[in-house]
């Protein structure tokens, strides 16, 4: 059965909880219209359908839906990455992420699948098992998969709760069934203590340190290494695979954590 894009449209609406007077007025419209479309008794234009989706942030990937829904061809391409006309694309995120080197970074997409990294990264996933480096890399799977960087994060019970928080807000704000099934996997690993064998002075040293953000404390071949995280996105996408990409970059959060990565060289 094929779902109307008033039937769609409200769904939306109620998703962001905002009313229909509200969403007529940030779209220059009526609660009438808006009744109206949302029940079928009036077709929004093409451009209406997009000024909607826009006040209803609604993703790229869905808005094409919405048009469909309503009669009309998709407005967004989805342009796998590593065809030709994405090259500036791609060299530029290339050159992004080795500038911010020794510092790790990397792109992820829409569902945590790394599709660049920088040797920062490289470094942090050194001795992790065959099974979880196999393209196509994921960085959820990655960072909590009791094999892989879990029993490396002194803090791993908030950096893990962080995580889950990022992708449940992630699913409430798009209808992603891949990354719901990402969520409910990697929410089901058993969590593991840190290991290894860190100077509690650099535990001690690192808590000491003005907390501007939720540090990734993170053990490196004997040294605790302190991170905050950014994340950026791309503004105004008119593309599904760039509106899902997302470039993280970790930054060091302590004087010892900026040293020691300066001292492993090129």
């Amino acid at each position: 059965m094929t779902t109307s894009v008033g039937t769609m449209l409200r769904a939306w609406r109620e998703r962001r909880g905002i009313s229909q007077l509200e969403l007529a007025g940030r779209a220059d419209s009526s609660a009438r219209h808006i009744s109206f479309v949302e029940t079928g008794r009036s077709r929004p234009s093409e451009e209406m359908v997009i000024r909607l989706a826009e006040r209803l942030d609604v993703p790229v990937r869905e808005r094409n839906a919405l048009l469909l829904a309503a009669g009309y061809a998709p407005r967004y391409a989805h342009t796998p990455l590593d065809a030709p006309e994405m090259a500036a694309l791609r060299e530029g995120l290339e050159r992004l992420l080795a500038a911010y080197d020794p510092y790790p970074a990397l792109v992820v997409d829409g569902t945590y699948t790394v599709v660049a990294a920088n040797r920062g990264i490289a470094m942090l996933l050194d001795g992790l098992p065959e099974h979880l480096l196999t393209p196509p890399l994921n960085a959820m799977r990655i960072t909590l998969h009791p094999e892989g960087l879990a029993p490396r994060i002194h803090n791993l019970a908030e950096w893990r709760g962080h995580l889950l928080a990022q992708m449940d807000r992630q699913i409430a704000l798009a209808r992603s069934e891949p990354l719901r099934a990402l969520y409910e996997e990697v929410a089901a690993y058993p969590v593991t203590e840190p290991g290894g064998a860190a100077d509690p002075a650099a535990d001690a040293g690192a808590a000491s340190v003005a907390v501007i953000a939720l540090p990734l404390r993170i053990e490196h071949d004997g040294q605790l290494l302190s991170f905050v995280s950014s994340i950026a996105t791309f503004n105004t996408p008119m593309d599904v695979t760039v509106a899902e990409l997302a470039i993280e970059t970790l930054l060091p959060a302590d004087p010892a954590t900026a040293k020691y990565l300066r001292s492993l060289g090129p």
